[in-house]
């Protein structure tokens, strides 16, 4: 396996998203779907919460199709676990997600700090920190703040970037990635 150490995306991982963008026609949403393609034409999505000691890897889309059980699966691993409140989570998000995983072609599944948020939770992060926005996407469910141990913010934030379908946030300072499905932008360092 050949690691580029500039950004952590293997050239295997490169190699088998962007050859598998060939196989299948596109779906409707941006460019994050194109490194799924292929593989059996399935997706998925491994990730753990140290909060709650909860941990998902489902298979949550198989040709063409969603999973409404998976699905269900992923709403309840990423409610806002203050006030265990459940949020439908955007397909989009958990697309880019599990496009950003695969680019790390890391077994490893991503530790989610924050995935849906309620308003009060949201009003809180906001008072006792002012990177937190007043009308975050963590609040529609279209947003997740996450951590990979074996690779950097810089490693994460280059895959996410790479789908070219959302923003990306680099927060070093506190060694996460935020990935939501809103306009493609970039920040933080």
């Amino acid at each position: 396996m050949t690691m580029d150490n500039r950004n952590g995306i293997t050239r295997r991982g490169l190699l088998t998203a962007f050859a598998a963008t060939t196989v299948v026609a596109a779906p409707t949403y941006a460019n994050a779907f194109g490194f799924l393609r292929g593989a059996g034409d399935i997706r998925k999505v491994s990730l753990v919460s140290r909060r709650t000691g909860e941990r998902v890897n489902t298979i949550y889309w198989i040709e063409g199709e969603y999973i409404p059980e998976a699905l269900a699966e992923i709403n309840k691993f990423m409610r806002d676990w203050r006030y265990n409140e459940v949020k439908k989570i955007d397909t989009r998000t958990i697309d880019i997600i599990a496009a950003s995983h695969a680019l790390l072609d890391t077994s490893e599944p991503f530790q989610m700090l924050s995935g849906y948020r309620s308003p009060k939770t949201n009003a809180m992060l906001r008072r006792n920190s002012r990177g937190v926005a007043k009308n975050s996407l963590h609040m529609k469910g279209q947003a997740a703040d996450l951590r990979l141990g074996s690779r950097s913010v810089r490693q994460i934030s280059k895959a996410a970037q790479a789908c070219h379908a959302g923003g990306v946030g680099k927060y070093s300072g506190s060694n996460f990635v935020h990935m939501d499905c809103g306009p493609v932008r970039v920040w933080g360092r």
